[in-house]
């Protein structure tokens, strides 16, 4: 007795040194944490990509598509394979096990697919990445300035990236947009024809003239020397001068065939930033970097550049910086929390009426995050909106552990006010630490069930709760081990002298429902109706959303549009946008994509910033900008998103929210039936930018050379393609070396880009003697409609129907969606669909999360069994911490919010939370008999003088969440669903401890 009395007394000073370390240390960690949007997890997606040049539809699935598919699927632990098949191009998502070493199943992709080249076209290009967040821009800047598309790109190229590239945590600097130089000789088919000259003639006189080759090594005068011969062209008149021909007395030069010039090389991709026709650079971080500090260097380093290193009148422009989000988020979530600390205080202060309890509270809770944070950064945790929402979400407990432990020292101190605080303290510990770790542990047990959830929600999710777990211990340790010592150091000797002895007043109204215990059945009845009534009419979705104050515009023109006249239509997309209070800023992709994706040139999007200060939310603007954009060009397509939702979509399976996937093997009736569907989903309530799934690659110009009568012109299908490409597409035939770069030399025919079907029908081939002949007399030209973009999935056709949420819940939506599709659509034999999206990732959440509330249920249970060691109070005690969900449900129901994982998981938090209201309550049941006392009179005074503690808890952690519930700033978005349902299990938690607990522990027990 005495032993454990001093333990607090004999290790004081070690104890208080250990305090002043963890205050030292935590303030160090803090300082060294990284900061990032979300917990830096790679997805267990490998993505690829074939490039093999212009390739039909039908023909790369057969070459490209199927092989490799065929090799991937040979990798292990693969879980599911999706390819889209498009003019040549191929895209395969392959997706493997969440516990699969991701960069060891790139390898075996990487090894299964050279395995397999012999079966795949010698020129085909493959790409392959591991998908994970850093994957995306963290950051964008246009440059802008009045000089040409080419010197912009020259500049982003060779003195913006390699200058942002030096930064530390930078993994890549992207360029895209403006031109690339090249040096371009239009050719003068008449005077060719004259000079009996053809295009491949002068493609071969410049690469047997333009280049640098080795002769060997050579001796001289003790010495070795590389021998090179040096006949590369160095500038434009070089070039001009080039030798095509040189017969007895007759020389022509290159400048007497062609016009030679420096020009933009000609790409199908417009990029704009803010209505201007400029280069972009988007910035990628490495995945461990910390977001704060490269942000400050490249802040830092984009001023340098602006004020003295770019010319005069060029400048950057950042268009998107995730870094202000995040500051944001992350300074919302720190706000939240240190709100909640102020208000669960205050609370405290007025209840115990203690300037010196509330001081020790003050210092320990602190304390406790301070500890929470060093073993955060010991454990390689970063500071992120999901284990700062944990920390915030977990402070009611921090603080419900320090109030438990202070009010227990009080109240010991009221019964012993002849007693200093060196004798109350071990006495007050010492009777509560039997509860303290039954309680602690009930509310830690809960969350390690979490580790069995798998998908997206699981690795985030995993990280939060692991988190909580942390701050719990670090919660339990500081008040069990350091609060005590407190007392001691502060107030050791004091006693307080206006104390009287106290004397609990029973509070009677427990003996009016110990005597009505059919109210306590009728609480308990409504509670269960309520949970089986409530539950199954809440809207429901799946991760928490937030307002990231940015947009994703993703759009389609009709297929085959030109990139000119999309540009078209975007300039009107762009009125519309600027036209909008809200925007700050805007930059816009046609022909390519943010992200890894193959992108027709009819296809693109736009990034839209906008302002911190707003009256609109976010999906307001998107709605204003939906209907004008709809109303005013119908043509385009859009479909509307936010930067971190739709960065979880590309890393997911599907983008979209409502995915539908029909699978089928006749194509022709894949794209009916999915139109119909399209036009079904498109008629429910709830639904926008809804999408048939059909990807139409575009018209083709089909040429068919007759090989009999190039024959007779001795022409080969060869010379005829190569004539061809230099008429429309050009071809490079060589390069010149300049300081920074090497510029492409392409032949070009003069006005290809004017070139029209009818004239390309009028056009003339050159002979091998230089005669021109009509195209039409060795080759007919026909028209090819679009061909749609091919879908697979696990090797079988598939198309998708997606859609986006627009003011309605993910359950409800599909219901309606499932209902209408069963009524309407009769799936004819060998079709069949599935729902995956973020709907099936709801499903799977949603049943791994009920197997974590019955695991954490039963974990509660055992701890109480161990604890009290009596089945028929363990079994009452849990079968009563399963009514206080009833609150949660209730209180999502009127707030209309939906439950998704979030909610979950606060509805599972308040399993343990009330659990460990219960174990103090019995506790204090048990000493009671224990002294001899009957169980009405046992119960009446547990819950008397229980009554303070459990409405400072509750009230101190409802006060602590309320911010968070709230909502106040995007980050704290993130987890208001689950403060709303922590708050609404609360309060239901107080008449099931208050009524429920009693009356029927008078019914169980004898005298």
């Amino acid at each position: 007795m005495q032993l454990k009395e001093s333990f607090y007394q004999k290790f004081k000073s070690p104890l208080g040194i250990i305090f002043l370390i963890i205050i030292a240390v935590g303030l160090y960690s803090y300082s060294q944490m990284k900061v990032e949007l979300l917990p830096n997890v790679t997805f267990p997606k490998v993505k690829i990509i074939a490039d093999n040049g212009e390739q039909p539809v039908d023909k790369m699935l057969i070459t490209v598509t199927r092989p490799l598919e065929e090799a991937i699927k040979k990798s292990e632990n693969l879980q599911m394979i999706q390819s889209t098949t498009s003019r040549g191009t191929c895209e395969i998502s392959a997706f493997f096990n969440w516990n699969t070493d991701i960069d060891l199943a790139r390898q075996q992709i990487d090894a299964r697919i050279s395995e397999s080249r012999t079966d795949l076209p010698a020129d085909l290009k493959v790409v392959i990445e591991k998908m994970n967040p850093s994957i995306l821009a963290a950051a964008g800047y246009s440059l802008e300035g009045d000089l040409s598309p080419v010197a912009l790109k020259k500049i982003a190229q060779y003195t913006v990236k390699p200058y942002l590239e030096q930064i530390d945590g930078i993994r890549e600097v992207a360029v895209t947009g403006g031109r690339n130089k090249e040096y371009q000789l239009v050719l003068n088919p008449e005077k060719m024809s004259a000079l009996g000259i053809t295009p491949e003639g002068i493609g071969k006189a410049l690469s047997q003239t333009n280049f640098i080759r080795s002769n060997g090594y050579l001796n001289d005068n003790h010495r070795l020397y590389l021998s090179l011969t040096d006949a590369a062209v160095k500038d434009l008149g070089q070039l001009e001068r080039t030798v095509v021909r040189s017969t007895g007395n007759s020389t022509v030069l290159l400048k007497d065939v062609a016009d030679v010039k420096i020009d933009g090389q000609i790409e199908y991709l417009k990029i704009k930033a803010n209505g201007k026709d400029v280069p972009l650079i988007a910035v990628m971080k490495q995945p461990e970097a910390n977001l704060s500090d490269m942000d400050a260097q490249m802040k830092q380093r984009v001023n340098e550049l602006n004020s003295h290193l770019l010319p005069k009148g060029v400048k950057m422009v950042p268009y998107y910086n995730q870094a202000d989000f995040v500051d944001t988020a992350i300074k919302s979530i720190r706000d939240v929390l240190w709100v909640g600390i102020l208000l669960a205080i205050i609370v405290t202060i007025l209840f115990l009426r203690s300037f010196k309890s509330s001081i020790v509270i003050l210092i320990t809770v602190p304390v406790s995050l301070l500890l929470t944070i060093i073993a955060m950064k010991a454990f390689g945790f970063n500071l992120n909106i999901m284990t700062l929402g944990a920390i915030a979400a977990a402070i009611g407990l921090v603080i419900d552990d320090a109030v438990v432990v202070v009010e227990q020292i009080h109240r010991t101190h009221e019964e012993h006010p002849e007693e200093n605080y060196r004798t109350v303290v071990p006495k007050a510990i010492k009777y509560l630490l039997p509860a303290m770790v039954g309680s602690s542990l009930s509310t830690i047990v809960i969350f390690l069930p979490f580790g069995l959830m798998t998908g997206v929600a699981g690795a985030y999710f995993n990280i939060m709760t692991q988190t909580m777990i942390i701050t719990l211990t670090a919660s339990f340790l500081v008040t069990w081990l350091l609060l005590p010592v407190l007392y001691l150091i502060f107030f050791g000797n004091t006693r307080e002298k206006h104390l009287k002895t106290a004397e609990v007043r029973k509070q009677n109204w427990v003996l009016f429902f110990l005597k009505r215990p059919y109210i306590a059945i009728a609480l308990v009845a409504v509670m269960i109706a309520g949970i089986f009534l409530i539950y199954p009419a809440l809207p429901s979705g799946f991760l928490p959303e937030m307002d990231e104050g940015s947009i994703v515009l993703d759009f389609n023109s009709p297929p085959g549009t030109s990139l000119d006249e999309t540009d078209l239509m975007l300039q009107k997309a762009d009125q519309i946008v600027t036209s909008m209070p809200e925007v700050e800023s805007y930059s816009r992709r046609a022909g390519t994509q943010m992200g890894f994706f193959i992108t027709e040139p009819n296809r693109g999007d736009y990034l839209i910033k906008l302002k911190t200060k707003r009256e609109r939310t976010t999906e307001e603007v998107i709605d204003d900008i939906r209907t004008r954009i709809e109303a005013q060009i119908p043509a385009l397509t859009v479909d509307f998103g936010q930067v971190i939702g739709d960065m979880l979509g590309d890393l997911m399976s599907s983008t979209q929210p409502i995915e539908i996937k029909l699978f089928g093997n006749d194509t022709r009736q894949l794209e009916e039936y999915s139109q119909k569907i399209a036009d079904v989903v498109d008629q429910v309530s709830g639904t926008a930018d809804v999408f048939d799934g059909i990807t139409i690659a575009g018209p083709s110009v089909v040429v068919e050379p007759d090989e009999a009568k190039l024959n007779r012109f001795n022409l080969t299908p060869d010379n005829f393609q190569y004539q061809l490409q230099t008429q429309l597409g050009g071809i490079v035939v060589g390069n010149i070396q300049e300081p920074l770069q090497m510029c492409d030399v392409r032949m070009i025919y003069p006005n290809r880009l004017g070139t029209t079907v009818d004239a390309l029908k009028e056009s003339q081939i050159f002979l091998p003697d230089g005669q021109l002949v009509p195209m039409k007399r060795v080759a007919d030209v026909s028209l090819s409609q679009g061909v749609a973009e091919m879908n697979r999935e696990n090797l079988k056709s598939v198309d998708y129907i997606t859609a986006r949420l627009n003011n309605r819940d993910l359950g409800s939506t599909l219901a309606d969606i499932q209902k209408e599709i069963r009524t309407k659509i009769n799936l004819p034999p060998g079709m069949n669909l599935e729902y995956g999206g973020a709907y099936k990732e709801q499903q799977q959440a949603f049943q791994e999360l009920m197997l974590i509330l019955i695991l954490a249920s039963v974990l509660v249970f055992t701890i109480i069994l161990f604890l009290f060691r009596r089945i028929k109070v363990a079994l009452l005690l849990i079968f009563l911490v399963m009514l206080a969900p009833a609150g949660s449900g209730l209180l999502l129901f009127l707030l209309n919010v939906p439950l998704n994982v979030g909610s979950y998981v606060g509805i599972i938090m308040i399993i343990g939370i009330v659990g460990e209201a219960s174990i103090f309550t019995y506790l204090q049941y048990m000493e009671e008999r224990q002294k001899g006392e009957s169980v009405r009179d046992s119960i009446v005074y547990s819950i008397s003088i229980r009554l303070r503690p459990k409405l400072m808890t509750a009230l101190s952690a409802i006060m602590a969440l309320l911010p968070l519930a709230l909502g106040i700033g995007s980050g704290a978005q993130m987890h208001q669903s689950l403060a709303i349902s922590v708050i609404g299990g609360l309060v239901f938690a107080l008449p099931v401890l208050l009524i429920a607990l009693p009356t029927f522990l008078g019914l169980i027990e004898r005298d």
